[in-house]
């Protein structure tokens, strides 16, 4: 798989989802009371394990940052044990991660050759009045 769709793709799901993760944080604190420690600790971490796969997926020889990429979907969604909203923020981003996978993969994919006589190849008439090249 090239990796220039997937950085784009799924690198900018990361980043995006560090951002949302790290606006969680004060949320756990005050909604949820979770202390500070904890809430900064877990969700710095996560977001910080987003952003560093962001950086490092598509890239040559990081195919394991798509496998820790889906790890980190897991973990996301599971912190709505703690704050409810991240179940569908989570599941949101899960969405967005798998369809960027599947996006670039398409994107790479060779067109499929068509065959000669094949619905949508057949060459226009030639016209009379326009030489032939």
């Amino acid at each position: 798989m090239t990796g220039k769709q997937l950085r784009q793709l799924c690198g900018t799901v990361l980043i995006m989802e560090a951002v949302v993760i790290g606006l969680a944080i004060p949320v756990a604190i005050v909604q949820e009371h979770l202390r500070h420690g904890v809430a900064g600790g877990v969700g710095g971490g996560l977001a910080v394990c987003a952003l560093l796969l962001g950086g490092l997926v598509g890239r040559p020889g990081m195919g394991w940052a798509l496998w820790a990429g889906t790890a980190l979907q897991a973990l996301v969604i599971a912190a709505g044990v703690v704050v409810p909203v991240m179940y569908i923020l989570g599941a949101i981003f899960a969405a967005l991660w798998f369809t960027g996978i599947w996006l670039a993969r398409r994107l790479q994919a060779p067109p499929a050759s068509r065959t000669p006589g094949a619905p949508g190849t057949e060459r226009p008439a030639s016209r009379p009045d326009v030489p032939s090249a």
